[in-house]
């Protein structure tokens, strides 16, 4: 129902009910009055319209209402071909830079802009010139003046959409080019694409029109509305009627297919949801060359200088759950990816050492990091693709990686739901990610991270916008997957307390560092650097004055662009001193297992408590 409530508009209904119309002319005109509009007539030549020939009649005496009626098979043909051709040639252009080497990408986008560039009609009189004059030459002109639109708007919406969890949940598992872009992002914008080829249908038949009138377009014997309005143009000061026959047929069908395309695409935004976005990436900390997962120095620079991540060292060891805590733009996140191997250009990542497994984590195969690491992503409803089924996006990493057919990858995925405690499900695999809840689509991201055998689970805000009832089921979730299958778990959050609750160590990050790491069991007690006690704070508790005002940071984070000389957090903290404006200080060892960057003594921070 919802693909027919274009027609519930009077525009959609009317330019609907046009173009049903214009099809059956297509298809019954030529067999109903085919003979009559080729019937030569010299008794009646070039007459004026009349009650038996209501637009009057050619130069050899033919009816000219009969040969608009039967012409409308071969205009809408010929232009819903030059469409089809111009789309298909489009649609490959603009996706090719997904699947194509970064050299040979830009060599196509290049070659868009400048067509692009160009008026259509120009690109079509041109390409005319080149495939000569009749009707195959006329089809492939107008096809490929369309194509060159056609593909920056295939780019621009493949744009939108790769950036999406979903598409990064595919990459984790390792998917292919072509297959991500067949599956996973052509399905996501076929809607705006098939309305935008109605649109590029009406644009067509009146360009297709314009070369026949031309003359380049269809050649006699055959005609089309284009012809049959430029031989009766000749007359137009003596009988207007045989031009305006054609002309009236050329404007009514353009705007039925522009009409109802803009209907549809008036639909289509009244339909999308308002005020939703995708989170930004952010990042981690720790050392030790032994663990499952290291990392040394790690820095994420994007153009212009601009690093959100800057010297991140972390350790992450077999079986360890590490809790990353911070405020929205520190960097957790995009550490994440970059561990997981998902920044993309134009940003760059570098560091000492980052070892997964042992191996060098740009040597690790595809298939080991799609099966050996997790990534569940911060908002389930846009991790999952909202074009396929639960229980085919599960499957999909035992079919890639683990070599399994389509049906026993469902099988095993269905296996991998009931694990994590979702009800009925044989019947929620077959189900779309719209038709589960929040607390449900989360575990079905780990669910997903199940189905290989994976030693390190990165959870990147796993609770956000989960009631509590269902954050606790998630935490618990994550927990029993550490202890069956000793898995670490990297948790990333913006919830110090739940992080106190469930993992082992807690690494704070501000401004793309790491400026304290320590034992989650010393957090409330030891905790020394001036952020992190200011963000215990600002967590209420029972003991919690309910007269006083709540207490916040003053100030906010910097920009990755704003970062200057000295501590980052210096202009929000009450302890800073000159030395702390001019000079950024280094994650020192501040006793067993704890590690602060500041360069307040440990008297001055005890006493800031």
């Amino acid at each position: 129902m919802r693909r027919l409530a274009v027609l519930r508009s009077p525009v959609g209904a009317a330019s609907a009910v046009l173009l049903a119309v214009l099809l059956a002319l297509a298809i019954f005109a030529p067999l109903l009055w085919g003979d009559r509009a080729g019937a030569i007539d010299t008794d009646a030549i070039q007459q004026g319209p009349s009650a038996e020939h209501l637009l009057g009649t050619d130069q050899l005496g033919r009816d000219i209402f009969y040969r608009v009626l039967v012409a409308t098979r071969l205009t809408i043909g010929l232009a819903l071909l030059a469409t089809l051709i111009g789309v298909v040639t489009g649609l490959i252009l603009g996706s090719a830079p997904s699947v194509l080497p970064r050299w040979a990408a830009r060599i196509v986008t290049s070659a868009v802009n400048i067509a692009v560039a160009f008026p259509g009609l120009l690109l079509a009189l041109f390409f005319a010139v080149i495939f000569g004059t009749g009707t195959v030459g006329a089809v492939l002109a107008i096809a490929f003046a369309i194509a060159p639109s056609f593909a920056r708007l295939t780019q621009t919406l493949t744009a939108s959409v790769s950036g999406r969890d979903f598409i990064k949940a595919a990459r984790v598992c390792g998917v292919g080019r072509f297959r991500l872009l067949t599956r996973h992002v052509l399905p996501n914008i076929a809607e705006p694409l098939v309305i935008n080829a109605t649109l590029v249908a009406g644009s067509a038949l009146t360009a297709f029109a314009g070369l026949s009138f031309l003359g380049i377009g269809v050649q006699a014997p055959s005609y089309d509305w284009g012809r049959l309005l430029g031989e009766g143009l000749s007359r137009i000061y003596v009988s207007p009627a045989p031009a305006l026959g054609p002309a009236i047929a050329v404007v009514l069908a353009g705007l039925a297919f522009n009409l109802f395309g803009e209907a549809a695409a008036a639909r289509h935004r009244d339909q999308q949801p308002r005020g939703t976005a995708v989170r930004a990436p952010q990042s981690t900390g720790g050392t030790n060359e032994s663990g499952l997962l290291t990392v040394r120095n790690l820095h994420v620079t994007f153009p212009g200088g601009i690093s959100p991540v800057r010297g991140v060292s972390f350790t992450v060891h077999n079986g360890e759950m590490i809790g990353v805590v911070g405020e929205s733009g520190s960097g957790k996140s995009l550490t994440a990816l970059a561990v997981s191997r998902l920044v993309e250009h134009p940003g760059t990542v570098t560091a000492d050492t980052l070892r997964f497994n042992g191996k060098p984590l740009d040597q690790t195969p595809d298939r080991e990091l799609g099966t050996r690491l997790a990534m569940v992503f911060q908002d389930p409803m846009t991790s999952f693709n909202p074009t396929r089924r639960i229980g085919g996006q599960v499957a999909e990493v035992s079919e890639v990686h683990q070599g399994l057919s389509r049906k026993a990858a469902l099988r095993k995925a269905i296996g991998r739901l009931e694990a994590v405690r979702i009800p009925e499900p044989e019947r929620r695999a077959k189900q779309y990610p719209h038709e589960f809840s929040g607390g449900m689509r989360q575990r079905a991201m780990i669910a997903m991270g199940l189905m290989g055998e994976p030693q390190l689970v990165i959870a990147d805000e796993p609770t956000t916008a989960l009631d509590v009832t269902v954050q606790r089921e998630v935490l618990k979730l994550l927990a029993r997957i550490r202890e069956e299958r000793g898995a670490a778990v990297l948790l990333i959050s913006h919830d110090i307390t739940v992080v106190a609750q469930t993992c082992d160590r807690v690494l704070v990050m501000y401004a793309g560092r790491i400026v304290e790491e320590l034992p989650t069991d010393e957090l409330f007690t030891a905790a020394r650097h001036p952020y992190t006690t200011a963000l215990l704070k600002a967590v209420p508790d029972l003991d919690t004055d309910r007269d006083a005002p709540l207490a916040v940071i003053p100030g906010r984070p910097p920009e990755p662009g704003e970062i200057g000389q000295g501590c980052p957090f210096a202009p929000r903290c009450p302890l800073a001193d000159d030395q702390c404006r001019t000079e950024e200080p280094e994650l020192e060892p501040f006793g067993d297992g704890h590690r602060v960057a500041c360069w307040k003594s440990e008297t001055e921070l005890a006493g800031a408590r």
